[in-house]
């Protein structure tokens, strides 16, 4: 009955057009007071040291890298090496996009981002080729959702904030705890690539299909030179990664890193961005850090009043004992999180079902790394459908395109990605593979 409460309070101020934060807030709040003798004291409480987490100060770093690196002219760099790599295939600057996207989705940690970077760039070059528009706008479209799946990944960042601290006993009677973020950003490896790989795929064969241009083969001396042009950029991938894996620093050191070296790289020696830009890209980096903690902050309140209530915890148990098995329970959890892609945006999304989700999971044998990068595939997939897939409108600002012709040239793409959800769904190892080979779980 309490959980109908909650949840009925917070669509119905959804659908009044409010801001998910606020509705977040609101709903708790409402319930705190009328419903529930929990101190007020405890709720304030419970906001300061709700946010008061190391981990969340990777957010704002690595917004802050992402818009060096998006102004900073790294982006048509990789750009450059990506189309000297793959340009004489069917569909060369498509492949190039895909490509590009998941380098820039290697430093940047934002899908959105990474979608500006590569199609204000690549997308009228494609145009001018002779490419349709509606190709270039479905590779690009889900080739930037990337972002958040090949770490750094503020997406994953978030799963681990959301579920930090919850330790739930696993089928077997042990004690599982949540995953961390060096975990999921290792488990993001192996899925990154091989989605790389199949967007490319599809990319090829269309192109293949129906006959689209391709450029002259690049010489060996041309593709060093576009390599060379890149390589710093190219650093900052094994910077992060390279740091993470060997214990030089933690992930949110990481982004601290992330976002000074991409200051250097721009500034001195790009010189793509000038020091009188930095004012506004550090402005437009405090507005979304902003926005986004302050969904954190009314998540964290939300997931408590869940918590205080029992309501994870009667869940699970209501599962474990009708008999639902983990696979079952798997799709139950993709149906459910798709059907939220429709209406949420993706922060949202993980930092309220996730701390409902994840007891229920670790109950039924379900690893919380190999849970996590699932939502997180879920979170890209979502971005890329209608009405509220972010891709769809920050493309939709680039191409000019209406939000109805965008769904339609993201199809093709967009079924091999549900596929690709499929295979992480079911096949575990393809997430836990090298976080155990690295000696991480």
């Amino acid at each position: 009955m309490n959980a109908s409460l909650i949840f009925g309070g917070l669509v119905a101020l959804m659908l009044t057009g409010m801001p998910i934060s606020i509705a977040l807030g609101l709903t708790v709040l409402v319930f705190l007071f009328t419903m529930t003798a929990v101190p007020i004291d405890t709720v304030a409480l419970k906001l300061f040291t709700g946010i008061e987490k190391f981990e969340i100060m990777a957010i704002p770093f690595f917004i802050l890298a992402g818009n060096f690196l998006t102004h900073g002219g790294v982006a048509r760099r990789m750009i450059n090496f990506a189309t000297s790599m793959v340009g004489h295939w069917h569909g060369g600057l498509g492949l190039a996009g895909v490509i590009a996207c998941a380098l820039f989705a290697a430093v940047s940690g934002s899908s959105p981002a990474t979608v500006v970077a590569i199609g204000a760039i690549l997308l009228p070059a494609m145009v001018k080729q002779g490419f349709p528009p509606r190709f270039g706008a479905g590779v690009i479209t889900t080739s930037g959702a990337l972002g958040i799946l090949i770490p750094p990944s503020i997406v994953m960042v978030m799963y681990a904030v959301a579920t930090s601290g919850m330790t739930v006993t696993g089928p077997d009677g042990q004690v599982v705890s949540a995953a961390s973020v060096g975990q999921l950003f290792m488990a993001g490896v192996i899925p990154g690539l091989m989605l790389a790989t199949l967007l490319g795929a599809t990319t090829w064969y269309r192109a293949w299909k129906n006959g689209y241009p391709r450029m002259p083969r690049a010489s060996w001396a041309e593709r060093w030179t576009s390599f060379r042009k890149a390589f710093w950029g190219l650093a900052l991938i094994v910077i992060v990664i390279g740091g993470i894996y060997t214990g030089a620093f933690t992930p949110t050191e990481a982004a601290a890193m992330s976002a000074v070296y991409a200051f250097v790289i721009a500034v001195f020696v790009y010189k793509d961005l000038k020091l009188s830009d930095i004012p506004n890209v550090l402005l437009a980096s405090a507005n979304v850090s902003a926005m986004l903690l302050y969904i954190i902050t009314n998540a964290v309140l939300f997931s408590f009043l869940m918590t205080h209530e029992g309501i994870p915890q009667a869940l699970g148990d209501w599962m474990v004992s009708s008999g639902l098995s983990w696979w079952m329970f798997l799709i139950a959890v993709n149906i459910i999180l798709l059907a939220a892609g429709n209406f949420m945006e993706p922060s949202s999304i993980v930092l309220i079902m996730a701390p409902i989700l994840f007891p229920v999971a670790v109950k039924l044998g379900i690893d919380p790394v190999h849970f996590g990068i699932m939502i997180v595939v879920n979170m890209e997939v979502g971005m890329c459908h209608p009405p509220v897939g972010l891709n769809l409108y920050v493309a939709s600002g680039i191409t000019r395109m209406g939000i109805t012709e965008l769904t339609v040239a993201v199809m093709p793409w967009l079924m091999t990605m549900l596929g690709f959800l499929l295979l992480v769904t079911y096949v575990p190892e393809i997430s836990l593979f090298l976080p155990r080979l690295l000696g991480m779980m």
